[in-house]
């Protein structure tokens, strides 16, 4: 758009729209991921030593068919103690998730800070056309904010 002062045509300045700041920005891409046929036992270990709360689950073909987590792994835990069972043998299809809520890359991260809130759940997988691409925690959208500049908010 053009603006004319006193006979002179000035052009209106370009305004910088800040770019977007996206779930893909901020989430995991290098993931742990397990399969339905893993022991509780193999997750607990995992989990530990990764220091993660969970993770998804992928089938042969490397397709999401549900997440694991810490809350998952402690009804296992909570069967070994009242049949006195020091392994946990439980496979992961028997405590994982199976309704399992996903974000897209290319969602806002005040959007999906939003999903944190509505859901109150810690951990999305991030799927891109059908295909796991990544996971963004609660943890990962926290982290995120303070590094934004005060401009991009």
């Amino acid at each position: 758009m053009v603006k004319s002062f006193q006979g002179v045509r000035l052009a209106e300045p370009k305004r910088n729209t800040p770019a977007p700041i996206l779930v893909r920005d901020h989430m995991s891409t290098n993931l742990v991921t397990f399969h339905p046929e893993d022991t509780i036992d193999q997750v607990l270990e995992v989990l530990t030593k990764r220091k993660i709360s969970g993770a998804p689950v992928v089938d042969e073909s490397g397709a999401l068919v549900g997440i694991i987590s810490e809350v998952d792994c402690l009804k296992e835990i909570i069967k070994g103690k009242y049949t006195n069972t020091p392994k946990f043998p439980a496979k992961v299809k028997e405590h994982m998730s199976t309704d399992v809520m996903t974000l897209s890359p290319d969602l806002s991260l005040f959007d999906a800070a939003g999903k944190f809130l509505e859901l109150k759940i810690r951990r999305f997988p991030v799927l891109k056309d059908n295909r796991l691409v990544g996971q963004i925690s609660l943890s990962d959208i926290i982290r995120a904010f303070p590094k934004l500049k005060h401009t991009t908010w």
